[in-house]
């Protein structure tokens, strides 16, 4: 009995170990016709990735707005130039929280939406701009948001009534000291050396009328500038060199020297000349308010995703309160100085709208008796963005 049972459970273990082995033979075999037929149909199924809808990419080159393709964690996939110059999108990060959350709904639900913000422009939020923002769906996972700047629609009736009645105030007083050195110089035709005199002061108000009209007209130019539409990819080492070199003929004159150093490599993105126009006022402006004999500090350098222009001087400084008031048009800390000078009081305003509008900022360090450096922040172009990289 006990051998027939012992058969009996040799048996049953063979048995197990044939179905076993027989079962792997069987998978086996279908994987290899599995394979076989993929093989026969030309190669292994591939999984498609969602894209861009046929023709967006088309569309979104000409559309002449500034447009952020976002995807399913809001990581930025393509952004123009544009975007940067806005200062919505820095490296591959849409910045403003409230945009974030208007993608986020759209994707949530499908539905199309728009809506007008006052956002911070640039890196440090030193000016704000109203834009208007249409987020839709585009393609199977991807968000599309379309930015267009109202800042200059919203606030053009309050600046040209505000500037019409600096300007009237302004060309006031050259225009009164012209007609009264006019009048001078008949009533002195007999006398040569007040002749003389009082023609040099015509030619020093004449010559401050006419600055004063260029940076009017400069001034009226900028506002109507579209720097998206007529921006190109700027190389600032060479715009700086040429604003240097305009500046060099006032600088000799008071034996000043302007000492500049750095480099960089990228570009921003923006209009050649209002950047020209820009750093020469602002390097004018250095010379205009130091001492003869001193030096003019220009540097150039980029870092954290910004390409950055300061400029040093050994002026008498200026006093905190006074600080954020300096980028006023027309606001001058002294008066009588700045008619010593030359001055029309809307250089550094100039600046300061070229900057914002090229989605930067500009700041001021400076102390009574130790002279100021102004610091210009400018986003560079992103090379992702500035190859126009295809998603697939």
């Amino acid at each position: 009995m006990a051998t027939t049972a012992r058969l009996g459970y040799v048996n049953d273990v063979l048995l197990s170990v044939v179905a076993g082995l027989v079962g792997l033979a069987l998978g086996l075999v279908g994987i290899m016709a599995y394979r076989g037929s993929v093989l026969s149909r030309g190669g292994l199924p591939v999984v498609g990735e969602p894209t861009l809808p046929e023709g967006a990419a088309e569309v979104l080159s000409v559309i002449g707005r500034a447009f952020v393709i976002l995807d399913e964690v809001d990581g930025v996939v393509r952004a123009n130039p544009a975007s940067y110059a806005y200062g919505l999108v820095r490296g591959h990060t849409l910045i403003h929280e409230d945009l974030r959350d208007m993608a986020r709904k759209v994707r949530a639900d499908g539905v199309i939406a728009e809506r007008q913000f006052e956002l911070q422009r640039g890196t440090m939020g030193a000016t704000n701009m109203f834009v208007h923002v249409r987020v839709a769906p585009l393609g199977e996972e991807y968000i599309l948001l379309l930015a267009d700047d109202r800042t200059e629609i919203t606030r053009t009736a309050a600046v040209r009534n505000d500037f019409v009645a600096n300007v009237s105030h302004e060309l006031k007083t050259p225009v009164g000291a012209i007609s009264l050195l006019a009048e001078a110089i008949e009533g002195a035709a007999d006398d040569a050396v007040a002749v003389r005199r009082f023609t040099a002061r015509l030619h020093k108000e004449s010559a401050r009328l006419a600055a004063l009209v260029q940076d009017i007209i400069e001034l009226s130019r900028l506002q109507g500038a579209d720097v998206v539409l007529a921006g190109a990819g700027i190389d600032l080492n060479e715009v700086l060199a040429e604003a240097v070199d305009r500046n060099k003929l006032p600088a000799e004159e008071k034996r000043i020297t302007i000492s500049v150093g750095g480099t960089v490599e990228q570009q921003v993105f923006g209009d050649r000349d209002l950047l020209m126009t820009a750093l020469r006022n602002l390097i004018d402006n250095a010379i205009r308010y130091s001492p003869e004999d001193t030096t003019v500090g220009v540097g150039l350098r980029q870092r954290d995703g910004l390409i950055q222009v300061s400029v040093t001087d050994q002026g008498p400084g200026i006093a905190p309160e006074e600080q954020e008031r300096v980028f006023e048009r027309f606001y001058r800390i002294d008066a009588a100085r700045s008619r010593h000078t030359g001055g029309t009081g809307l250089g550094l305003s100039i600046v300061k709208h070229v900057v914002a509008n090229h989605g930067g900022e500009i700041s001021l360090w400076s102390r009574p008796g130790h002279g100021s450096t102004f610091t210009v922040r400018l986003p560079v172009i992103e090379d992702a963005v500035e190859n126009d990289q295809t998603i697939s």
